[in-house]
């Protein structure tokens, strides 16, 4: 069994804590620790009900300080969900006391302290990894077996994009999405580059052009209903990824525009187009279009036809083939907790969040430089998941 220490107890906290207590039963929650004693407390009561409900997990103790955790003989793994910019941080601790690591994402905010981390990682041969593991799900999963298969033919392109207007009107503590290691791609964009290229592969290289639309944010959710905050980053970002099989996708990620749907990714290949479900989820739905399939294919400009209320006529809806459909955040540390005993590869590791890491903050260097951006980081797509009949154990 491996030991976890949860690091940060803040909004996302509470879905790893259900997950960790209810489903994956191979993890277990030994410790939680927050800046803020009172959400540390929080989480252990949160763990303390589920006992009474029956959970078979052992009561967090808290940790008055993160550096405690990590000097912790008792703890494996330190679970690193603090805010971006104190990322690297607390990661670097966890690693420096010999503890392997998973965090939320970002790996870090830039990259040279990404590869400070890897370079410590690989010193010490210590696991690392970290979110988003939502491309374990049974959406993006599905969607890679439908693409390894060919059911699209040979990828041409993808465009994808997230769409909104930030956080300020519903999140209680906004401010963090406008500092360093904020902004819309470097807090919704891992979501989807971490899918592009568990779908299409290693990128080579990509440009940008990116932008910030306002100097200032007026909180309007509670409890810092009122404030207005400073934006330091770019909020309207767009971009273009070259893969090395060719293939060539579009990104666009802001938090500047009013928009009704955010999620947007297609996938398009010489026989036919997917419609991959929004990345920040595990489930679906998938659409596949293959124009055989279509009994009402375009025979006039598309333009002029009347507009239709189904938005992708002629697709087919796809079941997902595969587990962890629910939000299952935390999947992604219950593999690596599962590859530390087996000695295998885990899915969410530190390649592939250095690799998305350069693609997210390549987008601004090559806007600043007015240049094409070549890729230094190396990328090789790790296993897909397995259908294991047994809900929470991994392979």
């Amino acid at each position: 069994m491996i030991r976890v220490a949860m690091i940060g107890c803040g909004d996302i906290s509470g879905i790893y804590l259900r997950n960790l207590t209810n489903t994956f039963r191979e993890v277990e929650l030994i410790g939680v620790c927050d800046l803020i004693p009172e959400k540390a407390k929080k989480a252990q009561d949160y763990v303390a009900g589920e006992i009474e409900k029956g959970a078979k997990v052992p009561l967090p103790k808290i940790y008055e300080k993160d550096a405690d955790a990590a000097a912790d003989p008792d703890v494996d793994v330190i679970l690193n969900l603090t805010r971006p910019y104190q990322h690297y941080g607390v990661t670097k601790l966890g690693l420096l006391q010999g503890k392997h690591v998973y965090s939320e994402k970002p790996l870090a905010v830039d990259m040279e302290e990404a590869d400070e981390l890897v370079a410590i990682a690989k010193e010490k041969n210590l696991y690392l990894g970290g979110a988003p593991d939502t491309f374990m799900g049974a959406g993006i999963q599905t969607c890679r077996m439908l693409i390894d298969r060919g059911f699209i033919g040979d990828v041409v392109g993808a465009n994808v994009s997230m769409i909104c207007h930030g956080h300020e009107t519903w999140h209680p503590d906004p401010q963090f999405y406008y500092q360093r290691g904020g902004g819309p791609m470097l807090d919704m964009g891992p979501y989807y580059v971490t899918a592009l290229v568990n779908l299409l592969g290693e990128a080579t290289a990509l440009t940008g052009m990116t932008k910030k639309s306002f100097a200032t944010r007026t909180i309007t959710s509670k409890p810092h209903y009122g404030e207005v905050v400073p934006v330091d980053v770019d909020t309207y970002l767009m971009g273009n990824i070259l893969f090395s099989n060719g293939a060539v996708a579009s990104i666009f990620t802001t938090f500047d525009v009013y928009y009704r749907k955010q999620a947007h990714f297609e996938v398009y290949g010489t026989e036919g187009t997917l419609v991959v479900p929004d990345p920040n989820t595990f489930g679906g739905p998938i659409y596949l279009y293959r124009p055989e399939n279509d009994s009402f294919g375009p025979t006039s400009d598309p333009a002029l036809r009347p507009s239709e209320m189904n938005p992708y006529p002629g697709f087919k809806e796809v079941p997902l083939m595969f587990d962890y459909k629910e939000n299952s955040r935390g999947l992604g540390l219950a593999d690596m907790c599962r590859a530390i005993e087996t000695g295998r590869n885990w899915r969410a590791n530190y390649r592939q969040q250095h690799h998305v890491l350069e693609i997210l903050t390549g987008f601004s260097k090559a806007s600043d430089s007015r240049s094409f951006y070549e890729m230094k980081t190396k990328f090789e797509r790790a296993e897909a998941m397995k259908r294991n009949p047994m809900h929470g154990i991994l392979d």
